[in-house]
């Protein structure tokens, strides 16, 4: 068999055996392998790390695509800077993601524009990114109404096992918007189903103590705090409005470029 007959065989099953990124490299490699006078163990070893990390790559794209994340509210889009000592600590250990594995909530407060849903998205991305976690986000207004509509068509039940495939499950602006109680049942059915069994990532501007306007109910309220609160980490960003800050400076920079 000559050598173009190898190749186009060789090239016909990796095709075959779905290893595209072997099939891309393997001769650029083949040609390093012998200048280098590398072992066929060696080269099979470079070409299949190869084929490793591009399946990886295209997991982790996967994994960003479903989560749906904002993908602009990252980390090196955060000033880092503006956060409390506290909660720089708490950052890098919640970056390491422990608190998945360990079916723990995650829960931020703090003023409107203090940066809640960014930090949250960003460090979902990181951990999406970095361990392939599978996390899914949603606003809480949004989610609400896609419960809804589950429980109308009597689905409701395999929405929440669906949801139950991802370690974590974002819901952003808790509170944010006022719902009625038969929105807020299916949100507490979610939240009663998740307990202990996958974390729950959220971010509210309102206080544990005003969350009876969320829930309706002063028995769901306490039902619904305590089954969050039990295994959790939460930060408390009492920060200045990032957006408000902005503003200001804009305001001061256009003052300062006006003639006097």
């Amino acid at each position: 068999m000559s050598v173009t007959q190898v190749r186009a065989a060789l090239v016909e099953h990796l095709k075959e055996l779905h290893l595209p990124a072997i099939r891309a490299c393997f001769e650029e490699t083949a040609r390093h392998a012998e200048k280098e006078t590398l072992s066929y163990e060696q080269y099979l070893l470079e070409v299949t790390e190869r084929e490793c990390e591009e399946r990886q790559r295209n997991r982790i794209r996967k994994l960003l695509r479903e989560s749906e994340l904002p993908l602009e509210k990252s980390l090196a889009n955060f000033d880092t800077k503006r956060l409390p000592p506290k909660v720089s600590r708490q950052l890098k250990v919640l970056l390491e993601g422990g608190f998945l594995d360990r079916k723990e909530n995650l829960l931020i407060f703090g003023n409107p524009g203090a940066g809640k849903s960014h930090l949250l998205c960003a460090i979902a991305q990181e951990l999406v990114a970095t361990q392939a976690r599978k996390i899914k986000y949603a606003t809480c207004a949004m989610l609400v109404q896609d419960l809804l509509i589950a429980k109308r068509d009597l689905r409701l039940s395999k929405m929440i096992k669906r949801l139950a495939k991802y370690s974590g499950l974002i819901i952003d602006d808790m509170g944010y918007v006022q719902q009625s109680r038969e929105e807020m049942e299916v949100l507490f059915t979610l939240l009663a189903e998740r307990y202990e069994r996958g974390s729950v990532l959220l971010t509210s501007n309102l206080p544990f103590s005003k969350w009876e306007g969320i829930f309706k109910d002063p028995m769901t309220t306490a039902a619904a705090i305590d089954r969050l609160v039990h295994h959790c980490v939460i930060l408390e960003l009492n920060i200045p409005s990032y957006r408000m800050e902005q503003a200001k400076k804009t305001r001061d920079s256009e003052t300062d470029g006006k003639p006097s």
